[in-house]
């Protein structure tokens, strides 16, 4: 948790109500989600026992599993998600757009869409991650045959997970998450894990956050005491009420979540949110392509040099996601202020036009003079950035104690034109205020990774061939 965090959770208890962490929206909400809320039985691995699905919040579909330990009454199950999930997963997979790759020199399709699927929780990935598992080897013919759209299911399934696994990605979120990210509540980060109680807190306040310790769990494990003395009784003599009681159950979350985002939709979509959409639909286009094509199913495990190409681009992936939440938002950036990793100032002098001809040729290199009264924790020599120009870089020349505070000298390069005379506005002007970070939105090259065969046997590759013996 972060000091301002934390402050916002004291803030939070004494205010009796949650507090904001973030001025704009870090995630993309969807004009057309689907909602979907997964429930499991208790004591059996991955068993559906019901799904509430839908993308409006005035017509669900709940599914029920009667006897989540009976094999075909699984696969029911499953066959009836599919009958719900692949139309929408695939109704975006229509109109295309051109997008300029290799510095425009080609184009490539993207479609124009993407699919959002909300969960109420973290744990609802674990099980999407799960049911992909178990559906998407199964197959439509021999000893066992499901139903076409069950291992199709499956396929999806497992991609949107591990779309989930990268930081930044808006094509399977979940409230708790989201809700997280943007207020602080007057409880422990364990306790927001509940649904209920979190959203209580944001809507109403403590006083209702205590109200709601007592509903209904928002999934996908149930409540112990629901399993004993209601769901259990009612599995066993196969009740005919079980899908109204399990209805119940679910509504209040159901409606909980159409609420979140409706919350998150007052919240302005942060600069580079569209961006980070864009990459989305770059992923939808080109796994609707792989399925289109006939693609086989993911491996149950990734060789040893896909795993390490995975986790490099996650690694970049959350280093430029932390990033350009900072550009996007000053509340995040406050704390990176506080850690000595940025800091504000106003310009007190300015020179645009200053060439430096100490080279083979004459470069624009203006220089700039910020007075801040924060704490400079950079060296003569950092290459800093400006959340209003990420273009351009400012390498600090020197930093002198002034009054209250310290008088940091820049020079600028980058983001000024072409030319010997910078565009209007490129350069900060005296008395703008300015905030300066080492933090960098720019390209992560990715890493050289051997191919598969010239990869170990230890680590996926091919066997080493047999030693002869010795005469």
């Amino acid at each position: 948790m972060s000091a301002l965090t934390a402050l916002a959770r004291a803030q939070a208890v004494v205010a009796g109500r949650a507090q904001p962490i973030a001025t704009v929206r870090h995630l993309h909400v969807h004009d057309h989600p689907l909602v979907f809320i997964p429930l499991a039985m208790a004591g059996e691995a991955n068993a559906p026992l019901a799904a509430m699905v839908g993308t409006s919040p005035a017509s669900p579909r709940l599914l029920v599993v009667t006897q989540p330990r009976d094999r075909d009454l699984r696969f029911s199950f499953f066959a009836d998600l599919a009958e719900e999930l692949l139309p929408y997963l695939e109704s975006f997979a229509t109109e295309t757009e051109e997008v300029s790759i290799d510095r425009g020199k080609d184009v490539r399709l993207r479609y124009l869409d993407a699919p959002q699927i909300w969960l109420p929780n973290p744990a609802g990935i674990v099980f999407l991650r799960l049911l992909g598992r178990s559906t998407r080897f199964r197959t439509v013919d021999g000893e066992y045959p499901v139903p076409a759209g069950v291992p199709l299911l499956g396929r999806w399934l497992t991609f949107l997970a591990g779309t989930a696994e990268v930081p930044g990605s808006s094509m399977l979120l979940t409230a708790v998450q989201a809700l997280g990210m943007h207020w602080a509540t007057g409880q422990s980060s364990t306790e927001d894990a509940q649904f209920g109680t979190q959203l209580a807190w944001i809507e109403s306040g403590a006083d209702a956050a205590r109200e709601a310790e007592n509903g209904p769990a928002a999934g996908p494990a149930t409540d112990p005491e629901f399993d004993n003395r209601v769901l259990a009784p009612l599995i066993e003599r196969s009740a005919p009420e079980l899908p109204d009681v399990l209805h119940d159950l679910i509504l209040p979350t159901w409606d909980r979540m159409w609420r979140t985002l409706d919350l998150l939709r007052h919240l302005p979509a942060g600069e580079r949110v569209p961006l980070r959409w864009d990459a989305d639909r770059d992923a939808y286009t080109a796994f609707a392509q792989y399925i289109a094509e006939g693609g086989a199913p993911q491996p149950r495990r990734d060789s040893a040099v896909a795993a390490a190409s995975r986790l490099q681009r996650l690694e970049n992936a959350a280093a430029r996601y932390a990033v350009q939440r900072a550009f996007d938002d000053p509340l995040v950036l406050a704390e990176y202020r506080l850690t000595g990793a940025a800091f504000a100032g106003v310009v007190t002098l300015a020179n645009p036009a200053r060439i430096d001809d100490s080279g083979k040729r004459p470069v624009l290199r203006p220089r700039i003079m910020v007075h801040t009264t924060e704490p400079v924790r950079m060296e003569p020599g950092t290459s800093l950035t400006s959340p209003a120009r990420t273009a351009q870089k400012a390498r600090i020349i020197s930093v002198t104690p002034a009054g209250d505070g310290a008088d940091v000298l820049l020079e600028l390069s980058g983001g000024m034109g072409r030319k010997l005379v910078a565009e209007p506005g490129s350069v900060p002007e005296v008395g703008e205020h300015l905030i300066l970070t080492t933090l960098n939105e720019g390209f992560r090259p990715s890493g050289a990774f051997p191919d598969p065969e010239h990869t170990p046997w230890t680590h996926g590759g091919p066997p080493l061939p047999p030693s002869l013996p010795e005469s």
